[in-house]
């Protein structure tokens, strides 16, 4: 395959890098795949009334974007996406032997703040030396999309033949082992990136970066509140629409691990795209597709809303690389991990407040009306997307004008 890289970042580092945004999502969806599980375990009647409790985790994924940001920039990428690595296996570890749902919530809390490093440091150190940033960004989405799929095949068998703590626990432990092979092999940085000297990245005419922030925190957090809110309940909507067809768990998680490995090649496509088309017309056919895939898995029911299930986590997934895309085109190196935190922050942050809804939502209204704003926020994404200003296609395909 054509490196995308620039002399700088080793294989290894690369690797690895990806393989961090993987466990990323993966950590962050155990809870969802096992909350039925979990419930029983704790006393709970119904499996929504524990869904709050992971809240704090996606919303300290988000506001810790900030802090993770500002770290990467003036402390270094490398240092702190070992601490990623080290502390996300510990706080899986110590999700595995809580007692209470309190136990619960805060040790998922810790993991959101681990989680949150990731994003704002992990993709800003995998794209610096990028030639083809969009392709870097594609190939980072897929990996890290794969483990949303690993978080629902991987689960479903755990929770199935070892029960919920080994779904934390082992995880886990194979998170400390890639933490120890990054320490060991991960390139080693020559200085933090805020004490290098700005290249100057090119903005389009008649455009701020505060502009251009605003409209990308905005399109992001819908977009943020679309991957929540579906990631979060996808197993227990498929699980309700394939009511009397099918209800082994497991046999449930591997359907919808198919349906995130598939959805997952779109950030791939888009990333290649997005290295040869203007960014705002591209952005705009996919969450447009998206707004009419949810509209229709709103009515549908069996094997006819899995194939929507599928298109709509194909326009959601194809959605994600934009805003690192037009943070790598128009944003400096030197401040890029600020930058995404600064966003990161906004929009995950806000988009946490799915996490708490769904339980609710689907408790007191069913999954119609939880698809039906889902709809609805996808449309949002569209008039929001329609206000982002006109890019032209990189200069040369396969090179951004800020790579």
């Amino acid at each position: 395959m054509e490196s995308t890289h620039r002399p700088g970042n080793s294989m290894a580092t690369q690797w690895l890098l990806n393989i961090g945004h993987a466990i990323d999502h993966m950590f962050l969806l155990i809870f969802a795949t096992a909350v039925t599980s979990i419930a029983a375990d704790f006393g709970f009647a119904r499996w929504e009334d524990l869904m709050p409790y992971g809240v704090a985790a996606f919303f300290f994924f988000g506001i810790g974007s900030l802090p993770s940001g500002r770290l990467g920039d003036h402390w270094g990428r490398r240092k702190m996406m070992t601490v990623f690595f080290f502390g996300m296996g510990a706080a899986a570890l110590l999700v595995s032997v809580t007692q209470s749902p309190l136990q619960l919530a805060l040790a998922l809390a810790l993991l959101g703040c681990f989680a949150s490093i990731y994003h704002p440091v992990g993709i800003p150190m995998l794209v610096q030396n990028a030639v083809r940033p969009g392709w870097t960004i594609g190939i980072n989405g897929l990996v890290g999309n794969l483990g949303v799929a690993v978080a629902a095949v991987t689960t479903g068998f755990l929770v199935k033949f070892l029960g919920w703590r080994m779904a934390f626990a082992v995880p886990g432990v194979l998170c400390l082992l890639f933490g120890l092979a990054f320490a060991v092999f991960a390139t080693r940085e020559q200085g933090a990136p805020a004490k290098k000297k700005a290249g100057g990245a090119v903005l389009p005419a008649g455009v701020s970066i505060p502009r251009l922030l605003l409209v990308m925190t905005v399109a992001a957090t819908s977009g943020s509140l679309l991957f929540n809110f579906s990631t979060n309940s996808n197993y227990e909507l498929l699980t309700d629409r394939l009511r009397g067809i099918l209800q082994d768990p497991a046999q449930i998680g591997t359907l919808l691990a198919l349906v995130y490995a598939g959805a997952s090649f779109a950030q791939l496509i888009v990333g290649n795209l997005i290295d040869k088309m203007p960014l705002k017309g591209l952005y705009l056919g996919i969450v447009g597709t998206q707004v009419v895939m949810l509209g229709l898995a709103a009515v549908a029911q069996g094997w006819t809303f899995y194939l929507l299930q599928f298109l709509f986590m194909v326009t959601i997934f194809g959605a994600i690389p934009f805003t690192d895309a037009m943070i790598v085109r128009f944003v400096d190196d030197s401040m890029r991990s600020r930058v995404s935190g600064m966003r990161l922050a906004v929009s995950l942050g806000a988009s946490s407040l799915a996490v708490w809804l769904i339980g609710p939502v689907v408790k007191q209204a069913g999954f119609a009306t939880l698809l039906g704003v889902m709809t609805a926020t996808a449309i949002v994404s569209l008039l929001v997307v329609s206000q982002l200003p006109a890019t032209p296609a990189p200069r040369r395909a396969g090179l951004s004008p800020a790579a």
